[in-house]
């Protein structure tokens, strides 16, 4: 196809004494599948390379698209127990499976798709390795209400793809802890395990500090890569699994045409199934519209919330503007490469258990399973300030040592950033 701009379609065919600009030609036999990573959502890698891709990484220096692991060490692995079963992790095992993010499950195409793979599976007799942290959750209860009606939700469910709840999850370092045999296995081994998620972001440290190779995908490929268990596979040639019928199973064996999907969402997809839940939006939370609010004009300020926090350059504002600061003697305070991220400046996941912001925490009586993510304290200055640089891996060229730790000046300790 030859197109002008955005608005209009040229077929070259005959002469336009109108047409003033230059032709734009795509080849659409070059569009493949692709998935982003391991380190950045720019950093594509078509699906028939990921394997040999995954594998460059292993042993390039740390950075964008390299893990700095010494040949010797391609080969480890770690068995664990769970569950009463023996399992076992290598470098580029998956950890972590996440449908998720309020873009990617706003299209019914591609979560009907992941849906119909999930029946093709399950009926083909394949499974998912059952402590990989799986998860579904969209941005919209009108997603549970198609595959409901569809049929595809309790397929999904048997592959461990439950509904988790709606909005930001994931995608934004909201998995929780891993289970502890497979927490341990990855630190003991220094493995580079994986997660898989349709999410929007994938920069280091945010999808959870264990995951240092993190690929975002389509959802029907988030499916794919669970049921193989790993990201070093080639589809075109790997088997994803065995069938209870004991023959291998590939994934075009259980990957829908478009003209079947298409099918499923023309019949499932419906108008009235957005009219009628966002007419409810504002009754439907009974929890949420029973909680009591403070009246008044003024946020009234606890000194105890260690969520929310009265910060001091809110006192003694005043209408007018001060003249600003000169600096002087300023010593650095770090020194990053390329790409630095907000993930990186101010973290919105995880709050490590061996950081300040931790120490803070529990100084303040909050519990370990209770402190809950950067992102969910957003409003408290005292945990952000802390929080700030702790990406665990962040680079600090000061210092020859992964992680939000710097080196003072003039003295040359080495201490965290904060």
């Amino acid at each position: 196809m030859k197109s002008q701009g955005l608005y209009r379609q040229y077929d070259g065919s005959q002469e336009d004494p109108d047409f003033t600009g230059e032709i734009m030609e795509l080849d659409l036999g070059s569009v493949v599948p692709c998935v982003s990573g391991p380190k950045r959502p720019h950093d594509r890698v078509e699906v028939s390379n990921l394997k040999e891709d995954f594998n460059k990484c292993m042993t390039s220096p740390v950075g964008f698209k390299g893990f700095n692991i010494d040949e010797s060490k391609l080969k480890d692995s770690k068995k664990f127990t769970h569950e009463g079963k023996e399992y076992e992790l290598k470098h580029g095992s998956i950890v972590i499976s996440a449908i998720t993010s309020c873009t990617n499950t706003s299209n019914p195409s591609v979560m009907l798709q992941a849906g119909m793979i999930a029946k093709n599976a399950v009926e083909k007799g394949l499974t998912t390795l059952p402590y990989i942290k799986k998860s579904l959750s969209p941005g919209s209860g009108v997603v549970t209400k198609y595959m409901e009606n569809s049929g595809f939700n309790t397929f999904l469910d048997k592959l461990g793809f439950t509904t988790a709840g709606y909005g930001c999850m994931t995608c934004i370092g909201n998995s929780g802890n891993l289970p502890e045999a497979v927490d341990e296995a990855i630190t003991s081994e220094d493995l580079v395990v994986a997660s898989v998620l349709s999410g929007n972001r994938n920069f280091e440290g945010r999808v959870h500090p264990l995951t240092r190779a993190n690929y975002l995908a389509s959802p029907p490929l988030v499916l794919a890569y669970c049921l193989a268990g790993r990201v070093d596979i080639d589809f075109e040639v790997e088997p994803i699994g065995k069938g209870t019928d004991g023959q291998d199973v590939f994934l075009k064996d259980i990957w829908p045409t478009r003209d079947e999907v298409e099918a499923v969402v023309h019949q499932v997809v419906k108008p009235e199934l957005f009219k009628d839940y966002y007419d409810k939006t504002m009754t439907r939370n009974e929890r949420w519209n029973e909680l009591e609010a403070p009246k008044g004009d003024l946020f009234t300020w606890d000194d105890k919330s260690t969520y929310i926090h009265h910060p001091p350059y809110f006192q003694g504002m005043k209408m007018e503007l001060s003249e600003p600061e000169q600096i002087k003697d300023a010593n650095c305070l770090c020194l990053f490469g390329d790409s630095v991220t907000t993930d990186h400046i101010s973290p919105a996941g995880n709050i490590a258990k061996n950081s300040v912001a931790a120490k803070f925490l529990t100084e303040a009586g909050v519990e370990p399973a209770m402190f809950n993510s950067y992102g969910s304290r957003r409003g408290n200055d005292l945990v952000m300030a802390r929080g700030t640089f702790a990406n665990v891996r962040i680079v600090n060229k000061m210092v020859d040592k992964v992680g939000p730790i710097t080196k003072h000046v003039p003295s040359g300790e080495v201490m965290p950033i904060y």
